[in-house]
C-alpha cells in the first residue's frame, strides 16, 4: 500500500470543506478500503485505485451537487503529479478519467476505472442510498457480501483506524 500521509496532508491544506464532512476524510478512507478489497479480485491497478480514493472528492466546493468536482480533483492530481505522484502516463490517464467520470453513472470502462467507481459507489450509504447493483461495474462489487460489508460501514460512517494511526488525523469528536 502507498504511503499516503504526506500527500493527504498536502491536499488537506487547500481542502475547502470540513474534514469530517460527507465527502471528507472518512469517506476517502472507506473508498480506499473498498478499493483495496475490490482490487484484490478485479486485478485493478492498486496504486491508481488508492490515489483515486483521495483525489476524487478532494476539490469539492459543497456537499451537494457539485458539477465538475471530479475533474477538478483530476486537475489537482495533475498539478501535484511531478512532485507527489510516481505514475506512468497510462496510469495517470486512468486516475484522471476515474476522477473526472466518477459521478457520470457510467459502468463501462477499463477495469481499474470500474474498480475506482465501485469503491466510491459502495460508500453511498453515508447519504442514505443503498448501492444498486445495476449502477455497479464489477462482479465483485455486485456480490451481496461486498455490498453488505461496504454499505454497513458507510451507513454508520465508520472511520478506519488507519486515519488516526497512519494518516495522523485526529478524528475525535467526528460523531461515530
Amino acid at each position: 500500500m502507498l504511503v499516503l500521509k504526506p500527500l493527504i496532508h498536502r491536499i488537506l491544506e487547500d481542502y475547502f470543506l470540513p474534514w469530517h464532512g460527507t465527502h471528507g476524510v472518512g469517506h476517502w478512507a472507506r473508498v480506499l478500503e473498498n478499493g483495496i478489497r475490490l482490487a484484490k479480485e478485479t486485478k485493478a491497478n492498486l496504486e491508481v485505485v488508492q490515489l483515486f480514493a483521495i483525489f476524487h472528492d478532494s476539490c469539492r466546493v459543497n456537499e451537494g451537487t457539485d458539477y465538475g468536482h471530479g475533474e477538478r480533483g483530476g486537475n489537482l492530481a495533475l498539478a501535484l503529479r511531478d512532485e507527489w505522484l510516481v505514475l506512468s502516463d497510462e496510469e495517470f490517464d486512468l486516475l484522471y478519467e476515474a476522477c473526472a467520470g466518477h459521478t457520470d453513472g457510467k459502468t463501462d470502462a477499463n477495469i481499474t476505472i470500474q474498480t475506482c467507481w465501485d469503491a466510491d459507489r459502495l460508500d453511498l450509504g453515508r447519504v442514505g442510498i443503498e448501492p444498486a447493483t445495476k449502477r455497479l461495474c464489477t462482479p465483485t462489487a455486485k456480490t451481496r457480501e461486498m455490498i453488505h460489508w461496504a454499505d454497513g460501514r458507510a451507513c454508520f460512517e465508520v472511520i478506519p483506524d488507519f486515519v488516526n494511526s497512519e494518516w495522523s488525523i485526529d478524528t475525535t469528536g467526528w460523531g461515530q
